[in-house]
C-alpha cells in the first residue's frame, strides 16, 4: 500500500508541476496543447495494452485459465471497467472547457448543474479515477512493470495539468487559484491508487479482474475523452503524431524498464 500511495503522490505531483507555468504564461498554442493531449492519449494507451491487458492476461492463466478463459475474464473485466466509467460519466454532472473559456459539452445531471469550473473540475476528476485505480493496482500486485508504469502515468499527467489550468485560467479563475485547482484535480489519483491496491493485495484472486477493470476504465478515459478533446480544434493530424510517439515512449519504457 505503500508504494501505491507513493506512486499516487508522484502522479498528483506531475499534476501540480504541469500547472505551474500557468503563474507566468497566460495562453498555450492551440496545436501545442493538442498535441500534448494526444501525447497523453499514447502514452494511456501503451500503458493499457502492455501494462495492464497483457499482465491481467498473464496473471489469468497463472491461476490455471486457459487461453480461451483468460481471454474471456480480461474482456468481462474490461467492459466492467467501461460501465463503470459509463455510469459515472452520466450521473455526475460535469463540463468541459476549451481555452477560450467557453463550456463545449456538458454531462449529467443537466438540471441541477453548478457554475461551469465546477462543473469543469468534477469532469477532470473523472478523467483522473481510472489512472489511480491502474497506478494501484500495478503498485498493489508486485508488478515487475509498476515503476515504469508508474512513471509514464505521472509523464502523461504533467500536460494534462498545463492545460487543466490554462482553461480555467482563460475562463476567468484567478491564476493562483487555477494552478491550485489544477494541482488538486490530481489528489484523486493517490485515493484511488491507495484504494485498488488493498483490494488487490486483500484478495489475490482479484488481480487479473482489477488489471482488466482498469484497463477498461483508462480505455474508455482515453477514447470518450482524451482523443475527442485532442481533435475538438482540426488538429488531427498534430495530435495523432503526438499519440503515436506517446505509445512508442511508453512501450519502450514498459519493454526497457520492465
Amino acid at each position: 500500500m505503500r508504494q501505491a500511495l507513493r506512486d499516487g503522490l508522484i502522479c498528483a505531483a506531475a499534476t501540480a508541476a504541469g500547472a505551474l507555468p500557468v503563474l507566468a504564461v497566460r495562453r498555450l498554442p492551440q496545436t501545442l496543447a493538442d498535441g500534448l493531449m494526444g501525447f497523453g492519449a499514447g502514452v494511456m494507451l501503451a500503458a493499457t495494452a502492455f501494462s495492464l491487458i497483457v499482465p491481467s492476461l498473464q496473471a489469468a492463466k497463472d491461476q490455471g485459465y486457459g487461453g480461451l478463459g483468460a481471454g474471456g475474464l480480461v474482456s468481462v473485466g474490461i467492459c466492467l471497467g467501461v460501465a463503470m466509467m459509463l455510469t459515472m460519466d452520466r450521473v455526475i454532472p460535469h463540463a468541459h472547457l476549451d481555452q477560450q473559456g467557453q463550456t463545449t459539452r456538458v454531462g449529467g445531471l443537466h438540471q441541477w448543474l453548478p457554475p461551469q469550473v465546477t462543473l469543469f473540475v468534477l469532469a477532470i476528476t473523472l478523467h483522473n479515477i481510472p489512472e489511480g485505480m491502474a497506478v494501484g493496482v500495478a503498485s498493489g500486485s508486485g508488478m515487475a512493470n509498476a515503476e515504469p508504469f508508474s512513471l509514464a502515468i505521472a509523464l502523461q499527467d504533467i500536460p494534462e495539468g498545463l492545460v487543466i489550468a490554462l482553461s480555467l485560467a482563460t475562463a476567468g479563475v484567478r491564476r493562483g487559484r487555477a494552478v491550485l485547482i489544477g494541482a488538486a484535480s490530481g489528489l484523486v489519483e493517490p485515493l484511488g491508487a491507495v484504494a485498488a491496491a488493498v483490494a488487490v493485495g486483500a484478495f489475490s484472486t482479484l488481480l487479473p479482474w482489477g488489471l482488466a477493470f482498469a484497463a477498461g476504465a483508462m480505455l474508455f478515459a482515453v477514447s470518450h475523452e482524451v482523443i475527442p478533446e485532442s481533435h475538438r480544434n482540426g488538429h488531427e493530424t498534430l495530435a495523432t503524431i503526438g499519440l503515436t510517439l506517446g505509445f512508442c515512449l511508453m512501450m519502450v519504457m514498459d519493454t526497457g524498464l520492465g
